[in-house]
């Protein structure tokens, strides 16, 4: 009889449990939809500062807004982090052209690639097509010497997955530039890395070798990728392009930090957040606004419901994720040389679209923790629970805290590369619905992590 009433209270504590957190996280939605702050602080972030290039005034100007705003939610810590970042700077607009053998002139839309050389003036040479970078690296070097290299590898519309998409180009924007000089090249032209078919030319970073001569780099809009592509499929041609980009020494900068101390283990700390600066073109709506403002929301949400955590909640705008990563760097070894305990990490960095779910960089066992959420998570359509990718802010705190999990937010991934690193990621391009049901799986993320760890 003992043994059998011990069974039922257990079980009965068990279930109020599950009721208690049922009841709370639907609080949390209930507050991020009908209360909540995200769109108007994305707006505000997005119009009133702009585009956050590392180093330049508007991520200096991002900084001060996102510490007065955390301040104003009355989190228990706000604080800045001090950090070193890359300035470089893609000053004039650029300009492109292709020249047909008939004689045409066909003014073209094209972004410098983060971190490219400028052209010194005007650069004329034939330019040559390439399907692949495998193609290019096992050409003749003759084929391409005095040339300019253009990289028309199309994302692979048949991956559902469009990361997977993503990944497959990447090299062409990683590493054109270095292989195309190395066969004697003057510049590279690449097909922006984006699924639709458009005007938008999509940048993003790209690197040299101090070994190879460094040439520019370009991207051009997948409409004009396609018209270069079918000119050159006719006859030979010409590419015409100005770029003035530079760089200049590394420049101090910040994270941004709000903290809601831990009421019985307030040295163990959860991580979330996602990067402050963006591209220097559009306004960084998707990549990565909604995700600090995700971030931002799902920590005001639990301040405003009072909840008073075990561990130290701990929301962090990371600094240069799109060119280094010093912020994400300099975080992770600043608070292992504090002494602090990292036992979770949470990043949002794929948009502001419908959540989908959680991935998680992480072992077995700490899977099957998450997967126990997929149950409270059922009610609001979440269904991705799987292994996968933490997110690159709060990876290196995988090198220096051994073992901790990180989970990286997964929304509906279909429509994000319409807009990554495009002129196109502004705050009309966010859906308010979809942006406030984020928050708020964020914030449920946290709160079951901070009952369970």
């Amino acid at each position: 009889m003992k043994i059998l009433f011990l069974f039922i209270l257990l079980n009965t504590s068990l279930v109020f449990s599950q009721l208690n957190d049922s009841v709370f996280i639907r609080t949390i939605y209930n507050e991020a939809l009908s209360r909540g702050k995200s769109h108007e602080d994305l707006r505000e972030l997005c119009k009133d500062i702009g585009a956050r290039l590392s180093g330049s005034s508007e991520a200096e100007m991002a900084i001060q807004w996102s510490k007065s705003k955390m301040e104003s939610y009355g989190f228990d810590k706000v604080y800045l982090q001090e950090i070193k970042v890359p300035h470089w700077e893609r000053g004039t607009k650029e300009s492109g052209w292709i020249k047909t053998k008939q004689g045409e002139i066909l003014k073209v839309n094209l972004l410098a690639l983060g971190g490219s050389v400028g052209t010194d003036g005007l650069l004329e040479a034939e330019i040559i097509e390439f399907k692949h970078l495998d193609d290019l690296k096992k050409v003749d070097p003759l084929l391409v010497k005095g040339k300019i290299v253009f990289l028309n590898q199309p994302m692979d519309e048949k991956q559902i997955a469009t990361f997977k998409a993503y990944g497959g180009c990447y090299p062409i924007r990683g590493d054109g530039a270095v292989e195309a000089s190395k066969l004697g090249a003057v510049a590279v032209i690449i097909r922006s890395l984006g699924l639709p078919i458009d005007i938008h030319p999509h940048t993003g970073s790209m690197h040299y070798n101090d070994s190879v001569k460094k040439i520019p780099a370009a991207a051009l809009s997948t409409l004009d990728a396609n018209h270069l592509s079918e000119i050159l499929s006719i006859n030979k041609a010409f590419f015409v392009f100005e770029m003035d980009c530079r760089s200049f020494p590394d420049a101090v900068s910040y994270n941004v930090i709000g903290e809601i101390t831990g009421s019985v283990k307030s040295n163990e700390i959860i991580t979330f957040g996602g990067h402050l600066d963006s591209w220097d073109t559009g306004e960084g709506a998707h990549d990565d606004g909604a995700g600090v403002i995700h971030c931002l929301e799902a920590i005001r949400i639990l301040k405003v419901m009072k909840y008073k955590p075990k561990h130290t909640l701990r929301v962090v705008f990371f600094m240069n994720e799109e060119n280094g990563n010093m912020g994400g760097k300099t975080y992770a070894t600043w608070s292992k040389e504090k002494g602090e305990i990292q036992i979770a990490a949470i990043e949002s960095d794929r948009g502001g679209f419908s959540p989908k779910g959680f991935e998680l960089d992480g072992t077995d066992e700490q899977l099957k923790l998450l997967q126990s959420f997929e149950k409270n998570f059922s009610p609001y359509e979440l269904s991705v629970f799987e292994k996968g990718y933490g997110g690159v802010d709060i990876g290196p705190l995988n090198k220096v805290f051994i073992g901790i999990p990180l989970f990286g937010f997964v929304p509906d991934s279909q429509r994000y590369f319409d807009f990554h690193h495009a002129p196109s990621d502004v705050f009309e391009s966010v859906n308010k619905r979809e942006l406030e049901l984020g928050c708020a799986a964020i914030g449920s993320l946290i709160y079951l992590l901070d009952i369970n760890l």
